[in-house]
């Protein structure tokens, strides 16, 4: 029979619609202010903290419009900015450390919805106001740190085969490794094969002295610069965690570049502070037999020692010999010590054995924390402006070694905001390369409100001009493509929703694009049938060739340009990709719609009965 869908066909059409309708209908119900609580260490929270939230805002007479937790985070809403802004100082004061208060927009989205973990879908920076960041990862400085590590671990190896030589040091991308004695080359080369075989060695003479030339082969380079960008991004990643934010991005872009994406944060500077901190530590036992002072008049340090500053501008020298540094740091906390901030640290394994066996060895000698930050500047060199990067090292503790500990012990000596600052920046995790902001954008949540008005207008106007136009040209099969436009409309939303994709101004203009390439198809269709019937054949004749006709030229048309919405989305940026997703889904939605969901409804209204004449 001509033009007729079995049941089970209609019925998993109108499934399809149904199930995207309930999944779209969260974004029918907007936003609330809100702020979201959540612990510094990423630990889920319950009942009990949403009692204790709920009491702190309740004693403080603040009112709200619910309070419940979602995938172990607490979420407050408020009936307006005014009551929220209240309500987080008072929950960041009464919780006090441990945890971090953050504001928010919290759907309000029924109770029967979000237990079937239905949520609207996202909206991107420009939509909901926030900071974005562009950082560059400096490639140079991952290579130079692996360099320096090496020339650290090929001293103690060294000293501990009794090996002889003059130095050791880092110079033009490579490691000099300077011997007293031609004699010790091949334990030299032994040595240095097995801390790395994928090591590319020369045998040199430098000022007379036999010398071994270490370098880092290519695929060790590449290696290095991933492991860089990767690392760093996963930091960066924990950073935002730490500071609360709610659905923030951090992506990798090209080769050396991390977008940070904070919604609704509307502070830069102190979100540049934490995420841009390149800080990072060192302890090394303090140099008890030579005077600093005299190092300092002289302009260098002894042998084996390594002159620095501490806060108040006093010169201290330390030995060279590092014994842990901040990447070996599994844990660190905010408290107080004897009534003053401190910084609580926990060390992996071999930096605990190591801290041990030198507080062990150097009991009642003084130890000290060295802080290391890395910032980069514009100087003028040649009556041009360029870029160099500075390094900070600064001595921020200097204690006696009262007792021998290992794993756990305190750092003293800050004020309580660099306690804190410093415990989330170690506990996130050391970047492994020097990171620096190349851009910087700040969208107020008005502007970005602005934005959704003007997005959502855009949709509007241009979708009621097709159906405008289609309702008038094609009449009963316009209709018939209006119904099939707006489902169109709804199953888009409803995966944007589901795959809790972004939407932007860019995957706005992807869904504007998407309407009118939805009804392209249902012209195409609507014109064969038509020249179909020119042609004298039947009206049921018409429409099978109509649908069965136009079919490959659709497809051609949808694949070709799905193939160039991938493109844009595996190689493209931000917004680029924001528009290749809507694309992408619009072209899928829109092929169900206009060929199948027309079809089903043509047949309902002509198919299995004898027509005279189409209203097309």
């Amino acid at each position: 029979m001509l033009n007729h869908y079995p049941a089970w066909k209609n019925f998993t059409v109108l499934a399809i619609v149904l199930i995207g309708a309930i999944v779209a209908l969260p974004n029918l119900f907007g936003d609330d202010p809100a702020i979201q609580v959540s612990q510094e260490r990423g630990d889920l929270l319950g009942d009990n903290e949403l009692v204790q939230v709920r009491g702190l805002i309740d004693q403080a007479g603040i009112p709200y419009e619910s309070a419940y937790v979602d995938e172990g985070r607490l979420m407050v809403r408020f009936p307006d900015e005014e009551q929220q802004l209240k309500a987080v100082d008072v929950v960041r004061e009464g919780l006090g450390d441990g945890y971090v208060a953050a504001l928010t927009l919290a759907p309000r989205t029924p109770g029967f919805l979000r237990a079937v973990g239905l949520r609207p879908m996202s909206l991107g920076l420009d939509l909901r106001g926030g900071v974005h960041f562009l950082y560059e990862v400096d490639m140079e400085a991952a290579i130079r740190q692996n360099l320096e590590r090496l020339e650290q671990d090929f001293r103690s190896l060294m000293r501990e085969d009794r090996v002889r030589y003059e130095s050791i040091t880092v110079r033009n991308g490579t490691v000099r490794v300077i011997l007293r004695d031609s004699a010790d080359l091949d334990a030299a080369e032994r040595i240095i094969n097995e801390a790395d075989d994928q090591l590319e060695l020369e045998r040199r003479t430098v000022d007379g002295k036999p010398a071994i030339i270490v370098s880092l082969s290519e695929e060790q380079i590449r290696q290095r610069q991933d492991f860089a960008i990767q690392q760093n991004t996963v930091t960066l990643r924990n950073r935002v965690n730490e500071l609360g934010v709610a659905e923030p991005v951090v992506q990798r872009q090209g080769v050396d570049r991390i977008v940070v994406q904070l919604p609704g944060v509307q502070d830069p500077a102190q979100a540049e502070r934490v995420l841009g901190a390149t800080a990072t530590l060192e302890f090394r036992l303090v140099d008890e037999t030579n005077d600093p002072f005299e190092a300092e008049r002289r302009g260098r340090a002894p042998l084996g020692s390594k002159l620095y500053l501490e806060r108040n501008g006093t010169p201290v020298l330390l030995k060279r010999d590092v014994i842990a540094t901040g990447d070996q740091l599994t844990d660190a906390s905010s408290g107080f010590s004897e009534g003053q901030p401190s910084v609580n640290v926990e060390l992996d394994a071999k930096g605990g054995r190591k801290m041990g066996e030198t507080t062990r060895e150097n009991l009642n000698k003084r130890m000290a924390v060295v802080f290391i930050e890395q910032k980069r500047e514009q100087t003028e060199r040649g009556g041009e402006m360029v870029e160099v990067t500075r390094v900070e090292e600064e001595v921020i503790s200097v204690a006696t070694i009262r007792g021998i500990f290992s794993n756990r012990f305190q750092i003293t000596g800050l004020d309580n905001v660099e306690a804190r600052d410093l415990a989330l920046l170690l506990r996130a995790g050391a970047l492994a390369a020097p990171i620096y902001k190349v851009e910087e954008r700040t969208i107020g949540p008005s502007l970005g409100k602005d934005n959704i008005d003007k997005g959502f207008a855009a949709v509007a106007i241009g979708f009621l001009a097709v159906v405008i136009f289609m309702a008038v040209y094609y009449k009963v099969f316009g209709i018939v493509a209006d119904m099939a436009l707006f489902t169109n409309l709804v199953l888009v939303i409803a995966l944007l929703s589901l795959l809790q994709a972004s939407l932007t101004l860019p995957g706005i203009a992807g869904i504007v694009l998407t309407v009118g390439m939805a009804v392209d198809a249902n012209v195409l269709i609507f014109e064969r049938i038509r020249e179909e019937l020119r042609l004298g054949n039947s009206p049921q004749a018409s429409i099978q060739a109509g649908y069965q006709k136009a079919f490959s030229s659709i497809a051609d048309a949808n694949i070709t340009t799905l193939i160039a919405a991938v493109v844009l989305f595996t190689f493209g940026t931000g917004p680029i990709r924001g528009f290749a997703v809507t694309l992408s889904l619009g072209i899928i939605t829109s092929m169900f719609t206009a060929i199948i969901g027309t079809r089903a409804v043509i047949n309902l209204i002509y198919g299995g009965r004898r027509v005279e004449r189409l209203a097309i």
